[in-house]
């Protein structure tokens, strides 16, 4: 049965209710007010929430699960960023950097060889020719492998742009040389000259430019790699700090010395931060193995191979002016200078064999020094039979390759044993940085699973004082 109750006026009369305001709830208040007063009103309630001891216990709950929450998806993110960075190292950056190096090492070694050719006429001279065909495919090959991580890169843009324009106009001149020398004409030379002109003022200088772009890209991938991770580990420390000081205010308010729940979230909580402080120190410590004994290192040795190719070719070209090589016989002294120093012990040789003292390296860093002090001693000869007139037994001693009195036997076995050095530094690198990237194996999941369960135990662990109030 439904009853209705009818409000009367002064005179008697029904009166009716007139509609409320369209557009406003009922209290007076607009949507827009209520919202503009919804932070000030969740403040005033969180205030009357803390004033109780449940809703202070609620608040720390909330607060300890927000803040576990944070730190695993924030070490999860970041921890796993670092992997990629160190699989990066080995997948993407180092095989980058070592196809820059090739480019380098390959036009030096072309330059080289082609001086070569026209100083051997015989069978010998067929090899040289086909080792300076090998050595323009294989720059040819990497350029085509490091311009494709030069985009976004100006100066590596630049510098790829120098060489695709510039190598086709260096093989047509070293193959005008060749055509003229086969023909008698002794304009091969001077061919020949404006070849290594070429190579050496624009050539070279782009070639080496990108792998020092490269190598500048891989030593700033290796820092980040050994950077601390702050951000972690501050959330994950503060996390921490807040489980412990929580565990000590229940034990004064309740007596009782340990919170299941609490307990379980804060050894959650330490086990993560003890796990990646000594998973990131291994790493880091590995990383930074390869990059002082794998990747400097290697670097060190490829500038040496390049100084050694450069004299090479300056002391061949010496010969080929016959006479009028003053100026190629200084720059000869200077590579040399530069590759083992005024005395033979010192330069970028000198560098590699302190680097790579008690390494894999060494004995074939040793062997590159005797083998460039035999290089200069085979070049005095050279000289000395050049300029006492005795030019064709100058080519012979240049250019024999059998025993160990040529200077083309010397400049081999420097150059190989570098190569070799440069192998074993680079096979270095790679084992350590893929160790260091095992390091972290299973981290990044493992870090934000106990956070997880610090998460689930603090929420748990308050419930259970929460209950004693009901």
């Amino acid at each position: 049965m439904t009853s209705t109750v009818t409000r009367h006026g002064p005179d008697g009369q029904e009166q009716v209710p007139g509609p409320e305001p369209a557009g406003e709830p009922r209290g007076g208040r607009s949507g827009f007010a209520w919202l503009v007063r919804l932070p000030s009103a969740a403040v005033h309630g969180l205030r009357r929430s803390a004033a109780t001891s449940p809703g202070r216990l609620t608040l720390i709950s909330v607060g300890l699960a927000l803040l576990a929450l944070l730190v695993g998806t924030v070490a999860s993110a970041e921890l796993s960023e670092r992997k990629a960075t160190i699989d990066g190292l080995v997948d993407h950056r180092e095989p980058l950097t070592a196809a820059a190096q090739e480019v380098y090492r390959s036009l030096s070694d072309a330059d080289a060889t082609a001086a070569g050719t026209l100083l051997n006429a015989d069978s010998e001279g067929v090899a040289l020719r086909d080792r300076y065909d090998l050595d323009v495919a294989r720059a040819g090959a990497a350029l085509a492998k490091a311009a494709g991580d030069s985009a976004g890169n100006p100066e590596a843009v630049e510098q790829v742009d120098v060489l695709s324009r510039q190598l086709p106009v260096y093989t047509g001149l070293v193959e005008t040389a060749r055509t003229n020398s086969r023909q008698g004409n002794p304009v091969g030379a001077a061919y020949l000259a404006e070849a290594s002109e070429l190579m050496r003022s624009e050539i070279l200088p782009a070639a080496k430019t990108l792998y020092e772009i490269d190598v500048e890209r891989l030593a700033e991938e290796q820092d980040d790699a050994m950077s601390v991770p702050w951000l972690t580990g501050l959330l994950a420390l503060a996390l921490l700090a807040a489980l412990i000081a929580t565990q000590v205010c229940l034990k004064r308010k309740t007596n009782r010395v340990f919170n299941v729940g609490l307990v379980v979230a804060t050894i959650a909580v330490g086990l993560a931060v003890l796990w990646s402080a000594v998973a990131v120190t291994v790493q880091s410590v590995l990383v930074g193995s390869g990059q002082s004994s794998g990747s400097e290192q290697t670097d060190v040795m490829v500038q040496a191979r390049i100084a050694a190719l450069q004299a090479r070719t300056d002391e061949t070209l010496t010969l080929l002016a016959r006479g009028n090589g003053t100026a190629y016989e200084e720059e000869y002294q200077a590579s040399i200078r530069q590759l083992s120093g005024a005395n033979g012990e010192g330069g970028l040789l000198g560098e590699a064999r302190e680097g790579t003292e008690g390494l894999p390296a060494a004995d074939h860093v040793d062997a590159a020094v005797r083998s460039a002090g035999a290089w200069r001693d085979v070049h005095g000869q050279v000289r000395n039979l050049d300029n006492g007139g005795r030019y064709g037994d100058a080519v012979e001693l240049a250019i024999q390759t059998e025993g160990d009195e040529g200077a083309t036997a010397a400049f081999t076995r420097l150059d190989g044993d570098l190569a070799r050095g440069i192998a074993d530094s680079r096979q270095l690198f790679l084992g350590d940085t893929t160790n260091a990237s095992r390091a972290l194996t299973l981290l990044s999941p493992g870090f934000a699973v106990l956070s997880l369960v610090a998460m689930l135990g603090s929420i748990l662990g308050i419930r259970e004082r929460l209950r004693e109030y009901r």
